[in-house]
């Protein structure tokens, strides 16, 4: 079966990047950023297409950058169309900044192991999917290959300076209280999200994507049980898929049956529409 997807784009402009999702292309001091139809898993891409995937992306990140601007500027200078926005070129820090409100995925498997989770030790006792007493920031390097390592508090402050540490540590929070808190009113957990920053012109901003099913676990919070894998709105259903197979992690990735495709695509939609309240 054949589906309509954008899987690279060829403009006529220079290449900045090409991610495992988006086409960045360089405009001198502004970035075009094309959000396509690729899916990655396990930090590998996926030789499939989503239908409809990278406008969703693209839809949501720049309905959340609305919404969260009174709390830390952002890139976006221009939505170009579903799937493009210009955006302002800035210096990114390489640092992922991880928020999680619930006690799931690598953080799990450490408690499990008694370990802390970016030297936050967490209270005994918690289960699987639990929601933690408070949302912690548990931030990890951004490797160009390979995956990422976890940070500690003292490990970002030593890297972009102890102020600019606090700085994002805050925005990250109150990001995330405003967006999970919408979330929550539309049937949708935020389990955990992703969040990026740069300077531009000396200013710290918002970067990259925000509030997306690739960058965020989205559950339904109707389904949602306590010490078990959940019903989900993000790529997890091809990277339950993925575990079912005998695949070692490592290029080339499989490719994926027509109703994984489908129903992925179908999430991703559902997540755009529940989390906006606007048609897809």
């Amino acid at each position: 079966m054949a589906y309509d997807v954008i899987l690279e784009t060829n403009l006529p402009l220079p290449v900045f990047k090409r991610g495992k999702v988006r086409d960045v292309y360089d405009l001198d001091k502004k970035l075009l950023i094309v959000s396509t139809d690729r899916i990655s898993a396990f930090d590998v891409v996926l030789p499939n297409g989503v239908p409809h995937k990278g406008e969703a992306l693209n839809r949501l990140s720049v309905y959340w950058f609305d919404q969260t601007k009174n709390i830390i500027p952002n890139h976006i200078l221009d939505v170009v169309d579903t799937r493009t926005v210009l955006v302002k070129k800035t210096d990114p820090i390489k640092i992922e900044f991880v928020v999680r409100g619930y006690l799931y995925g690598s953080a799990w498997e450490r408690y499990k192991k008694g370990k802390p989770i970016c030297g936050i030790k967490l209270p005994p006792g918690l289960k699987m999917a639990e929601r933690l007493p408070e949302p912690i920031l548990t931030p990890t390097t951004k490797a160009e290959v390979g995956h990422d390592i976890e940070m500690r508090k003292d490990d970002v402050a030593k890297k972009i300076g102890r102020d600019v540490a606090e700085e994002i540590e805050e925005a990250c929070l109150k990001i995330y209280e405003k967006t999970s808190e919408k979330a929550e009113a539309n049937g949708i957990l935020v389990a955990d999200t992703k969040l990026e920053f740069g300077f531009y012109d000396g200013e710290l901003i918002l970067i990259d994507e925000l509030f997306t099913p690739d960058s965020s676990r989205f559950w339904s919070s109707e389904k949602y049980e306590v010490g078990r894998d959940q019903f989900s709105f993000d790529k997890q259903y091809v990277r339950d898929h993925l575990n079912s197979l005998d695949w070692n992690k490592q290029p080339p990735a499989p490719s994926l049956p027509d109703h994984v495709i489908l129903e992925t695509s179908k999430k991703y939609i559902e997540a755009y529409e529940r989390l906006t309240g606007r048609r897809f």
